[in-house]
């Protein structure tokens, strides 16, 4: 993270763009981000290990995941979890699964799962690396990171030392599968952050005189790290083959995009204190750095920020995935526009984005639609590192209120946060975060977790356009389908997502796509385009349920939604 005394940057005016055709007009009515933590059984509290020592890990908190590893069609709760340091025990903490009750309710089942499992636990990514139907986890740690196989049964096995992944012990944050050689199999590309341990430890101080934590500029960086499926169930390290071996990146946040629009999936990582990394996928294997080039290295004055969270979409409809990262208070969001010639422009400067976010400090991020009307929004989980941070900076605080941009089109976006409920607005030290319908109502719920303390998790009340989900199942792409783009045409309008596993920070949404459709009840056709190459079209598709489509099958099943609650 950038230093803490940052300073304050230049706002440009906003650009009064006119809303395209379609564009939604003003914010819909009655929809609240309910707080159901506690009456839907979670009681999730992260552990830092904190004992006075000021460790630089125990600033960035864990991150979550939504899983279906019973595949009942409902989505269960996964966090990451830090631990206590050698020395300072004083109780056990482990990762904590949640299975969904499908009442409203979730059932701690860590212990019967297999996945009572003490680590300095930092990210998590979801997939089905053995295409055996059943999704797998991947836990980034301060340390030896874990591969457990999801045995189909409820339960998981640690497979980390026969898959080939065990004897590296690194600083590992943010993690993503991806078929980045579309051969079928799910690789997986690990971040890396710093070279640090309790050894290495480096005194620093906010005022003179106290401990403080050390921004990321006090240690050398660690390469990102890319593991190859070999299709038998171990993995073979190819960073260096693949061109990706740097070892002054710092990564925290990791995502998958195809920005060339050449059917081969791209990577970025947020690198904090570092450029960013830009890495295009050349179809062969390999990968070439594109990041100053293309124009997501720096800020728009040319400073390496400090990039946490990433998540990539096609937010204006363009039919091209622009990209959000968040960073340090005073910084502000990016928010890169793809032009479509291989270069991005920062629009949060000249946006809400921008303004709205530049005393925050933001972690997990990500594009979703909120509110159904088929236009993503934007979802910024905040919290700053520095407990004293108002003892320099007045109008800094440790505790931060998240944010919601609403789009209105056009790439233009309000800040609609206060609109949404008390609860959901309240400040926090915010890290992690994810997505997911978990009531199976038709729209998107938010999980959120916090560094030393509860998780929170949101159920989306109210409002009453519709929706499409899109379940996806590959026979000749991997099983998951991740890289699949879908494209959904509605009242002459098209939208596009790509389903991806990482994004946000350290965290993981479900693999689940959900179109907004507004008032609209059908979509009059969809493509799929697959990691294979193949493509399947339908026509025709009904609102108001979840269809699975599986690859080159067409539609094999669907189910209505439940009726959606009213806000109160």
């Amino acid at each position: 993270m950038r230093a803490i005394l940052g300073s304050g940057l230049v706002l440009a005016a906003a650009l009064a763009l006119a809303a395209p055709q379609g564009a939604p007009q003003s914010p819909p009515q009655g929809i609240e981000f309910r707080d159901i933590t506690q009456a839907a059984g979670i009681r999730f509290v992260h552990n830092t290990g904190a004992f006075g020592k000021k460790y630089l890990p125990e600033t960035l908190g864990a991150g979550c995941a939504f899983i279906d590893y019973d595949n009942d069609g409902w989505p269960d709760i996964l966090f990451v979890n830090g631990m206590d340091w050698p020395g300072h025990r004083r109780s056990a903490s482990t990762l904590h699964l949640y299975h969904n009750n499908r009442d409203g309710t979730f059932t701690d089942v860590t212990r019967q799962a297999g996945l009572a499992v003490e680590m300095y636990g930092m990210g998590v990514a979801v997939g089905d690396y053995n295409n055996d139907g059943y999704d797998d986890l991947f836990i980034t740690a301060l340390g030896q990171s874990r591969l457990f196989r999801n045995n189909g049964n409820g339960t998981f096995t640690d497979v980390t030392q026969e898959a080939g992944l065990g004897g590296i012990k690194e600083f590992s944050t943010g993690a993503a599968w991806v078929d980045y050689d579309r051969d079928g199999h799910l690789d997986l590309v690990v971040a890396n952050y710093v070279q640090w341990s309790p050894e290495a430890d480096i005194y620093c101080t906010l005022d003179g005189a106290t401990k403080s934590y050390c921004t990321p500029e006090s240690y050398k960086g660690a390469s990102v790290r890319l593991w190859h499926n070999r299709g038998d169930g171990t993995f073979e390290d190819v960073t260096r083959k693949a061109g990706l071996l740097d070892e002054t990146s710092k990564g925290l946040g990791v995502g998958v995009l195809d920005y060339d629009q050449d059917g081969w999936p791209d990577l970025l990582i947020a690198n904090d204190t570092q450029p960013n990394k830009l890495y295009h996928n050349n179809g062969n294997g390999t990968f070439t750095e594109t990041g100053v080039l293309a124009g997501v290295a720096f800020s728009e004055d040319g400073v390496a920020r400090a990039g946490m969270g990433v998540d990539a979409a096609d937010y204006d409809r363009s039919g091209r995935p622009s990209v959000l990262i968040s960073n340090f208070s005073n910084q502000m969001l990016a928010l890169y526009h793809n032009e479509g010639n291989g270069l991005f422009v920062d629009e949060a400067p000249r946006s809400e984005v921008g303004r709205a976010s530049l005393l925050t400090l933001g972690f997990g991020c990500f594009f979703f639609d909120y509110d159904l009307d088929g236009w993503l929004d934007i979802f910024v989980a905040n919290g700053h590192i520095e407990e004293q941070i108002e003892r320099v900076q007045k109008r800094v605080t440790y505790a931060q209120p998240p944010h919601l941009f609403r789009s209105l089109g056009g790439g233009k976006f309000q800040e609609v946060t206060r609109q949404l409920g008390r609860a959901f607005a309240a400040s926090r030290i915010a890290r992690g975060a994810a997505y997911a319908d978990i009531d199976n109502d038709g729209d998107l719920d938010l999980l959120v977790t916090t560094n030393g303390g509860p998780a929170a998790l949101f159920r989306n009340d109210g409002g009453s356009n519709r929706s499409l989900r899109v379940r996806l199942v590959g026979t000749r792409s991997n099983r998951d389908a991740i890289g699949t783009v879908v494209k959904l045409t509605a009242g002459g309008e098209t939208q596009s997502q790509m389903l991806r596993s990482g994004s946000s920070y350290l965290s993981q949404s479900e693999l689940v796509l959900t179109f907004g459709l507004g008032p609209r009840e059908q979509a009059e056709a969809l493509e799929v385009r697959w990691p294979s190459g193949h493509v399947d079209h339908l026509t025709k598709i009904a609102a108001g349920q979840t269809i699975t489509i599986k690859e080159g099958s067409g539609v094999v099943s669907a189910r209505p939604f439940r009726p959606k609650k009213e806000a109160k």
